[in-house]
């Protein structure tokens, strides 16, 4: 007889009628079901669930749960709603997100870096002008987070001629990759940087990391990329250092209210770059394919894999 894992989740309908169809393809040993397809009798049958921004009262009637697997690498939410509970949160770690992020990173570093915005902005004005090319060589990358995301996204800077420094909670030994940790070394670090990429999970110690204290260490004429959280940066600050032109542009893929409200003054800052939380995109595909052996593993070993740690928050 099938186990059953619910697949608990408030995203759309048509979103989640195709998470239906890929896990009930890929975990075929499984019976997989939306939560409201359950009878009561099922709450307690159920050790393990897959879940996308799940209602935490559903969650909670099912009172023999041991583990969810997220479909998101980011879990700051779920740590949230689970706070005081037993129950083990894995998310997700997949390489085909990490290419994706690396591609994305890349790509936005390389607008910045061939002042791509700037020439937006002349063409809007009719204004012909070059501006100088300087080499990857002479510019220095900085990523606040070197996890999985940030460590594959360092790796695809350096290929391309960037030079490459990170700051995170511990040192990291990465090749060619100079690690900075601490607050004298996040000042020391954002002191030579040129464009700053931000990757780090949102935990009660990174929300407004940069502040406008923080964000006056950077060169004046530095930018940022925001594909973390958007609360790792209080916005109001940066305003204030892009109106000064102390930070030359940002482009934020994320924000605290999502989507972004049209009200905001962002959508039409001349140097500032929206985008729809559109940089790495959990693949359906490859995911399943890692909650395929993770629920393996645990049917036959009695194995949880690794989880969150509910108090750093990742």
């Amino acid at each position: 007889m099938k186990s059953i894992v619910p697949f608990i989740s408030m995203l759309p309908k048509a979103d989640i009628d195709e998470w239906l169809k890929v896990l009930k393809k890929k975990l075929p040993k499984e019976r997989i079901v939306k939560f409201s397809s359950l009878k009561k009798s099922d709450y307690k049958k159920i050790d393990v669930a897959i879940v996308a921004n799940p209602n935490p009262t559903e969650v909670k009637k099912l009172i023999n749960l041991k583990w969810v697997q997220s479909v998101w690498a980011g879990v700051e939410k779920l740590v949230e709603s689970f706070k005081g509970e037993k129950v083990k949160i894995i998310r997700l770690v997949d390489p085909e997100m990490n290419r994706t992020m690396a591609e994305a990173v890349l790509s936005w570093v390389l607008y910045l870096h061939r002042d791509m915005h700037f020439y937006r902005i002349q063409q809007n004005k009719r204004i012909w002008k070059e501006n100088d090319y300087i080499k990857p060589s002479k510019k220095i990358v900085s990523f606040i987070g070197l996890g999985e995301l940030g460590s594959a996204s360092a790796v695809k800077l350096i290929k391309n001629g960037f030079n490459v420094c990170g700051w995170s909670r511990g040192k990291k030994n990465i090749s060619k990759v100079k690690s900075f940790t601490g607050k004298l070394g996040l000042k020391k670090m954002l002191k030579q940087t040129d464009i700053l990429v931000c990757l780090i999970p949102l935990t009660k110690q990174t929300k407004y990391l940069l502040n406008y204290k923080t964000l006056s260490y950077l060169k004046r004429g530095a930018s940022i990329i925001n594909f973390a959280r958007g609360a790792v940066i209080n916005v109001k600050d940066l305003v204030r250092h892009l109106n000064s032109g102390k930070i030359k542009h940002a482009v934020l893929d994320v924000f605290e209210q999502e989507p972004l409200p049209k009200a905001s003054i962002l959508w039409k800052h001349k140097n500032v770059t929206v985008l729809p939380h559109i940089s790495a995109h959990t693949n359906m595909d490859t995911a399943s394919d890692i909650f395929y052996k993770n629920i393996k593993m645990y049917r036959l070993k009695n194995r949880i894999p690794k989880s969150v740690d509910k108090v750093r928050g990742y």
